[in-house]
């Protein structure tokens, strides 16, 4: 059996894996807060390209990047963490592009992320865990961080986060706190970001970077 990889325009051996459920696009609010968990399935690769149905390029969060399908729960610009169960590693990814054809619970992944997950290239596919990020996506300010993060580390990568506390400073000034795991083979440090922003104009004023 073969399969077609609509960004890498060629056709690949589909290894032998068993299906995974396919979940129902029942209502898609509901059904999203009901996969907070965990949702099986199986991710390919690609190399991206310059235009996305997202309008966000593949280079976003260092290519820490994914496509889903066009009727996946997720949506653009939406943070998923994805984790490879046979190694438990894991990168958290944000979403470009959409593949069409693909069913809920498979992801075309950038070649980069892919990698992070431990899986050499020549495999294709592989079976992976995802994990909707509500706390980060819902965060504006953590994602904008968390960019920041990925640029500023480029050789680690983010596996994990959690907001730590916003704080009102004034009328014009809110700071928010965060703080991001990154793991470099056997390396694992934790980078606390800051951004003080205007709530009025949506603003940034200023913010920093620092491992505790």
């Amino acid at each position: 059996m073969y399969y077609y990889n609509p960004y890498m325009y060629q056709y690949r051996q589909m290894p032998h894996y068993p299906v995974y459920p396919y979940y129902p696009t029942v209502d898609k609010v509901y059904a999203k807060e009901q996969f907070r968990q965990v949702i099986v399935g199986e991710a390919t690769w690609t190399s991206g390209g310059q235009i996305t149905k997202c309008g966000l390029p593949w280079s976003t969060n260092e290519y820490m990047t994914v496509a889903v399908g066009e009727d996946s729960l997720f949506q653009c610009g939406d943070a998923l963490k994805v984790r490879n169960p046979l190694n438990g590693r894991e990168v958290i990814v944000t979403v470009v592009d959409q593949a069409p054809g693909y069913p809920q619970n498979r992801i075309n992944l950038h070649r980069r992320a892919f990698q992070t997950l431990g899986v050499n290239l020549n495999q294709g596919v592989m079976k992976v865990e995802i994990i909707s990020s509500p706390e980060l996506e819902a965060e504006k300010w953590g994602k904008y961080l968390l960019e920041l993060v990925q640029t500023a580390y480029p050789e680690f990568e983010v596996t994990d986060y959690k907001s730590v506390k916003k704080e009102e400073l004034s009328e014009s000034r809110v700071k928010e706190t965060f703080d991001f795991i990154l793991h470099l083979q056997n390396e694992e440090i934790t980078v606390r970001g800051n951004v003080v922003y205007n709530p009025q104009t949506d603003r940034v004023i200023s913010f920093d970077l620092a491992e505790i």
